[in-house]
């Protein structure tokens, strides 16, 4: 009896050994504005407001941290993501724009603005290069959600509640949109014009906040849980399968890389650093 509870003990522990997570830069590097992240295709990782506002880190998976490129004209980016050719794009929520970076380069300029959003928050990258981009007011607890392309953004919905974590399925069929304050994960259908329908209720929490959200390349959706510590894991047919703890308490957004796709990197506001966990399957993108 005693050694079956001993080998049970031991298995419980490496069960929630694998399911916490473990720093990958040092604290207080960032600032509180954490947020991006994105993998580009030569493995480094990418997140915003690296010791200032303003400003995009490069992480070199040794978990070295550089200031990458300082945005112009007051600019601060939100959500990165990369497109298949490597080129960058950023949320910057100060401006209204969609900022682009090309691949090896560093040279910043405007891809789309739009003087009526409330602030490009998240980013989605659908394969066919469309991008997708949550639009919150904080301040009323609402939101809008965009599609962006080189003629601009173009409103797909009005009238949410406070838009944030974006994403699209891995066959480019469903774009998961969630909504912070009233705790909730939307899933549409995506149409050939890039426009989307069928709205329907994926996935609502009873407690804390939503975040950034990622898919692996299985299709399950992994949603920050900000405010809970954790980022959950759920099935596309909804179902939960896995949550990790992390060390802080505010994750903002959560990336797939590393040498088979499946580290996650997570940007902690708060602790002003990136956590680390493994995946069970790769990112969509790798």
């Amino acid at each position: 009896m005693n050694w079956v509870i001993l080998i049970s003990v031991f298995v419980l522990a490496g069960f929630q050994e694998k399911d916490k997570s473990l720093d990958f830069t040092k604290e207080g590097l960032f600032t509180s504005g954490i947020e991006g992240p994105a993998v580009n295709s030569e493995g480094l990782l990418y997140a915003v407001n690296f010791e200032r506002e303003g400003t995009i880190g490069q992480v070199t998976m040794e978990g070295k941290a550089s200031v990458f490129v300082e945005l112009p004209n007051g600019s601060v980016g939100n959500g990165i993501r990369f497109d298949k050719n490597d080129n960058m794009y950023i949320a910057d929520y100060v401006n209204h724009n969609v900022l682009y970076i090309p691949q090896g380069s560093k040279d910043v300029s405007i891809y789309a603005h739009h003087k009526d959003l409330n602030q490009p928050n998240d980013l989605a990258i659908a394969p066919n290069g469309i991008l997708y981009a949550s639009d919150p007011n904080w301040k009323e607890s609402t939101g809008k959600l965009w599609m962006v392309s080189k003629d601009g953004f173009h409103l797909l919905e009005e009238n949410m509640g406070t838009t944030n974590g974006v994403e699209v399925s891995p066959d480019g069929k469903t774009l998961y949109v969630n909504e912070s304050v009233q705790r909730k994960i939307w899933k549409y259908d995506i149409e050939p014009s890039g426009k989307v329908g069928n709205k329907s209720l994926f996935y609502s929490f009873d407690d804390h906040g939503l975040d950034g959200m990622r898919c692996d390349n299985k299709g399950n959706l992994y949603v920050c849980r900000y405010d809970a510590g954790q980022v959950v894991v759920l099935s596309p047919e909804s179902r939960h399968l896995r949550t990790v703890i992390l060390t802080g308490k505010k994750p903002t957004n959560i990336a797939f890389g590393g040498k088979d796709g499946r580290q996650c990197f997570v940007t902690m506001q708060g602790r002003g650093c990136i956590e680390t966990f493994k995946a069970e399957h790769p990112g969509r993108n790798f």
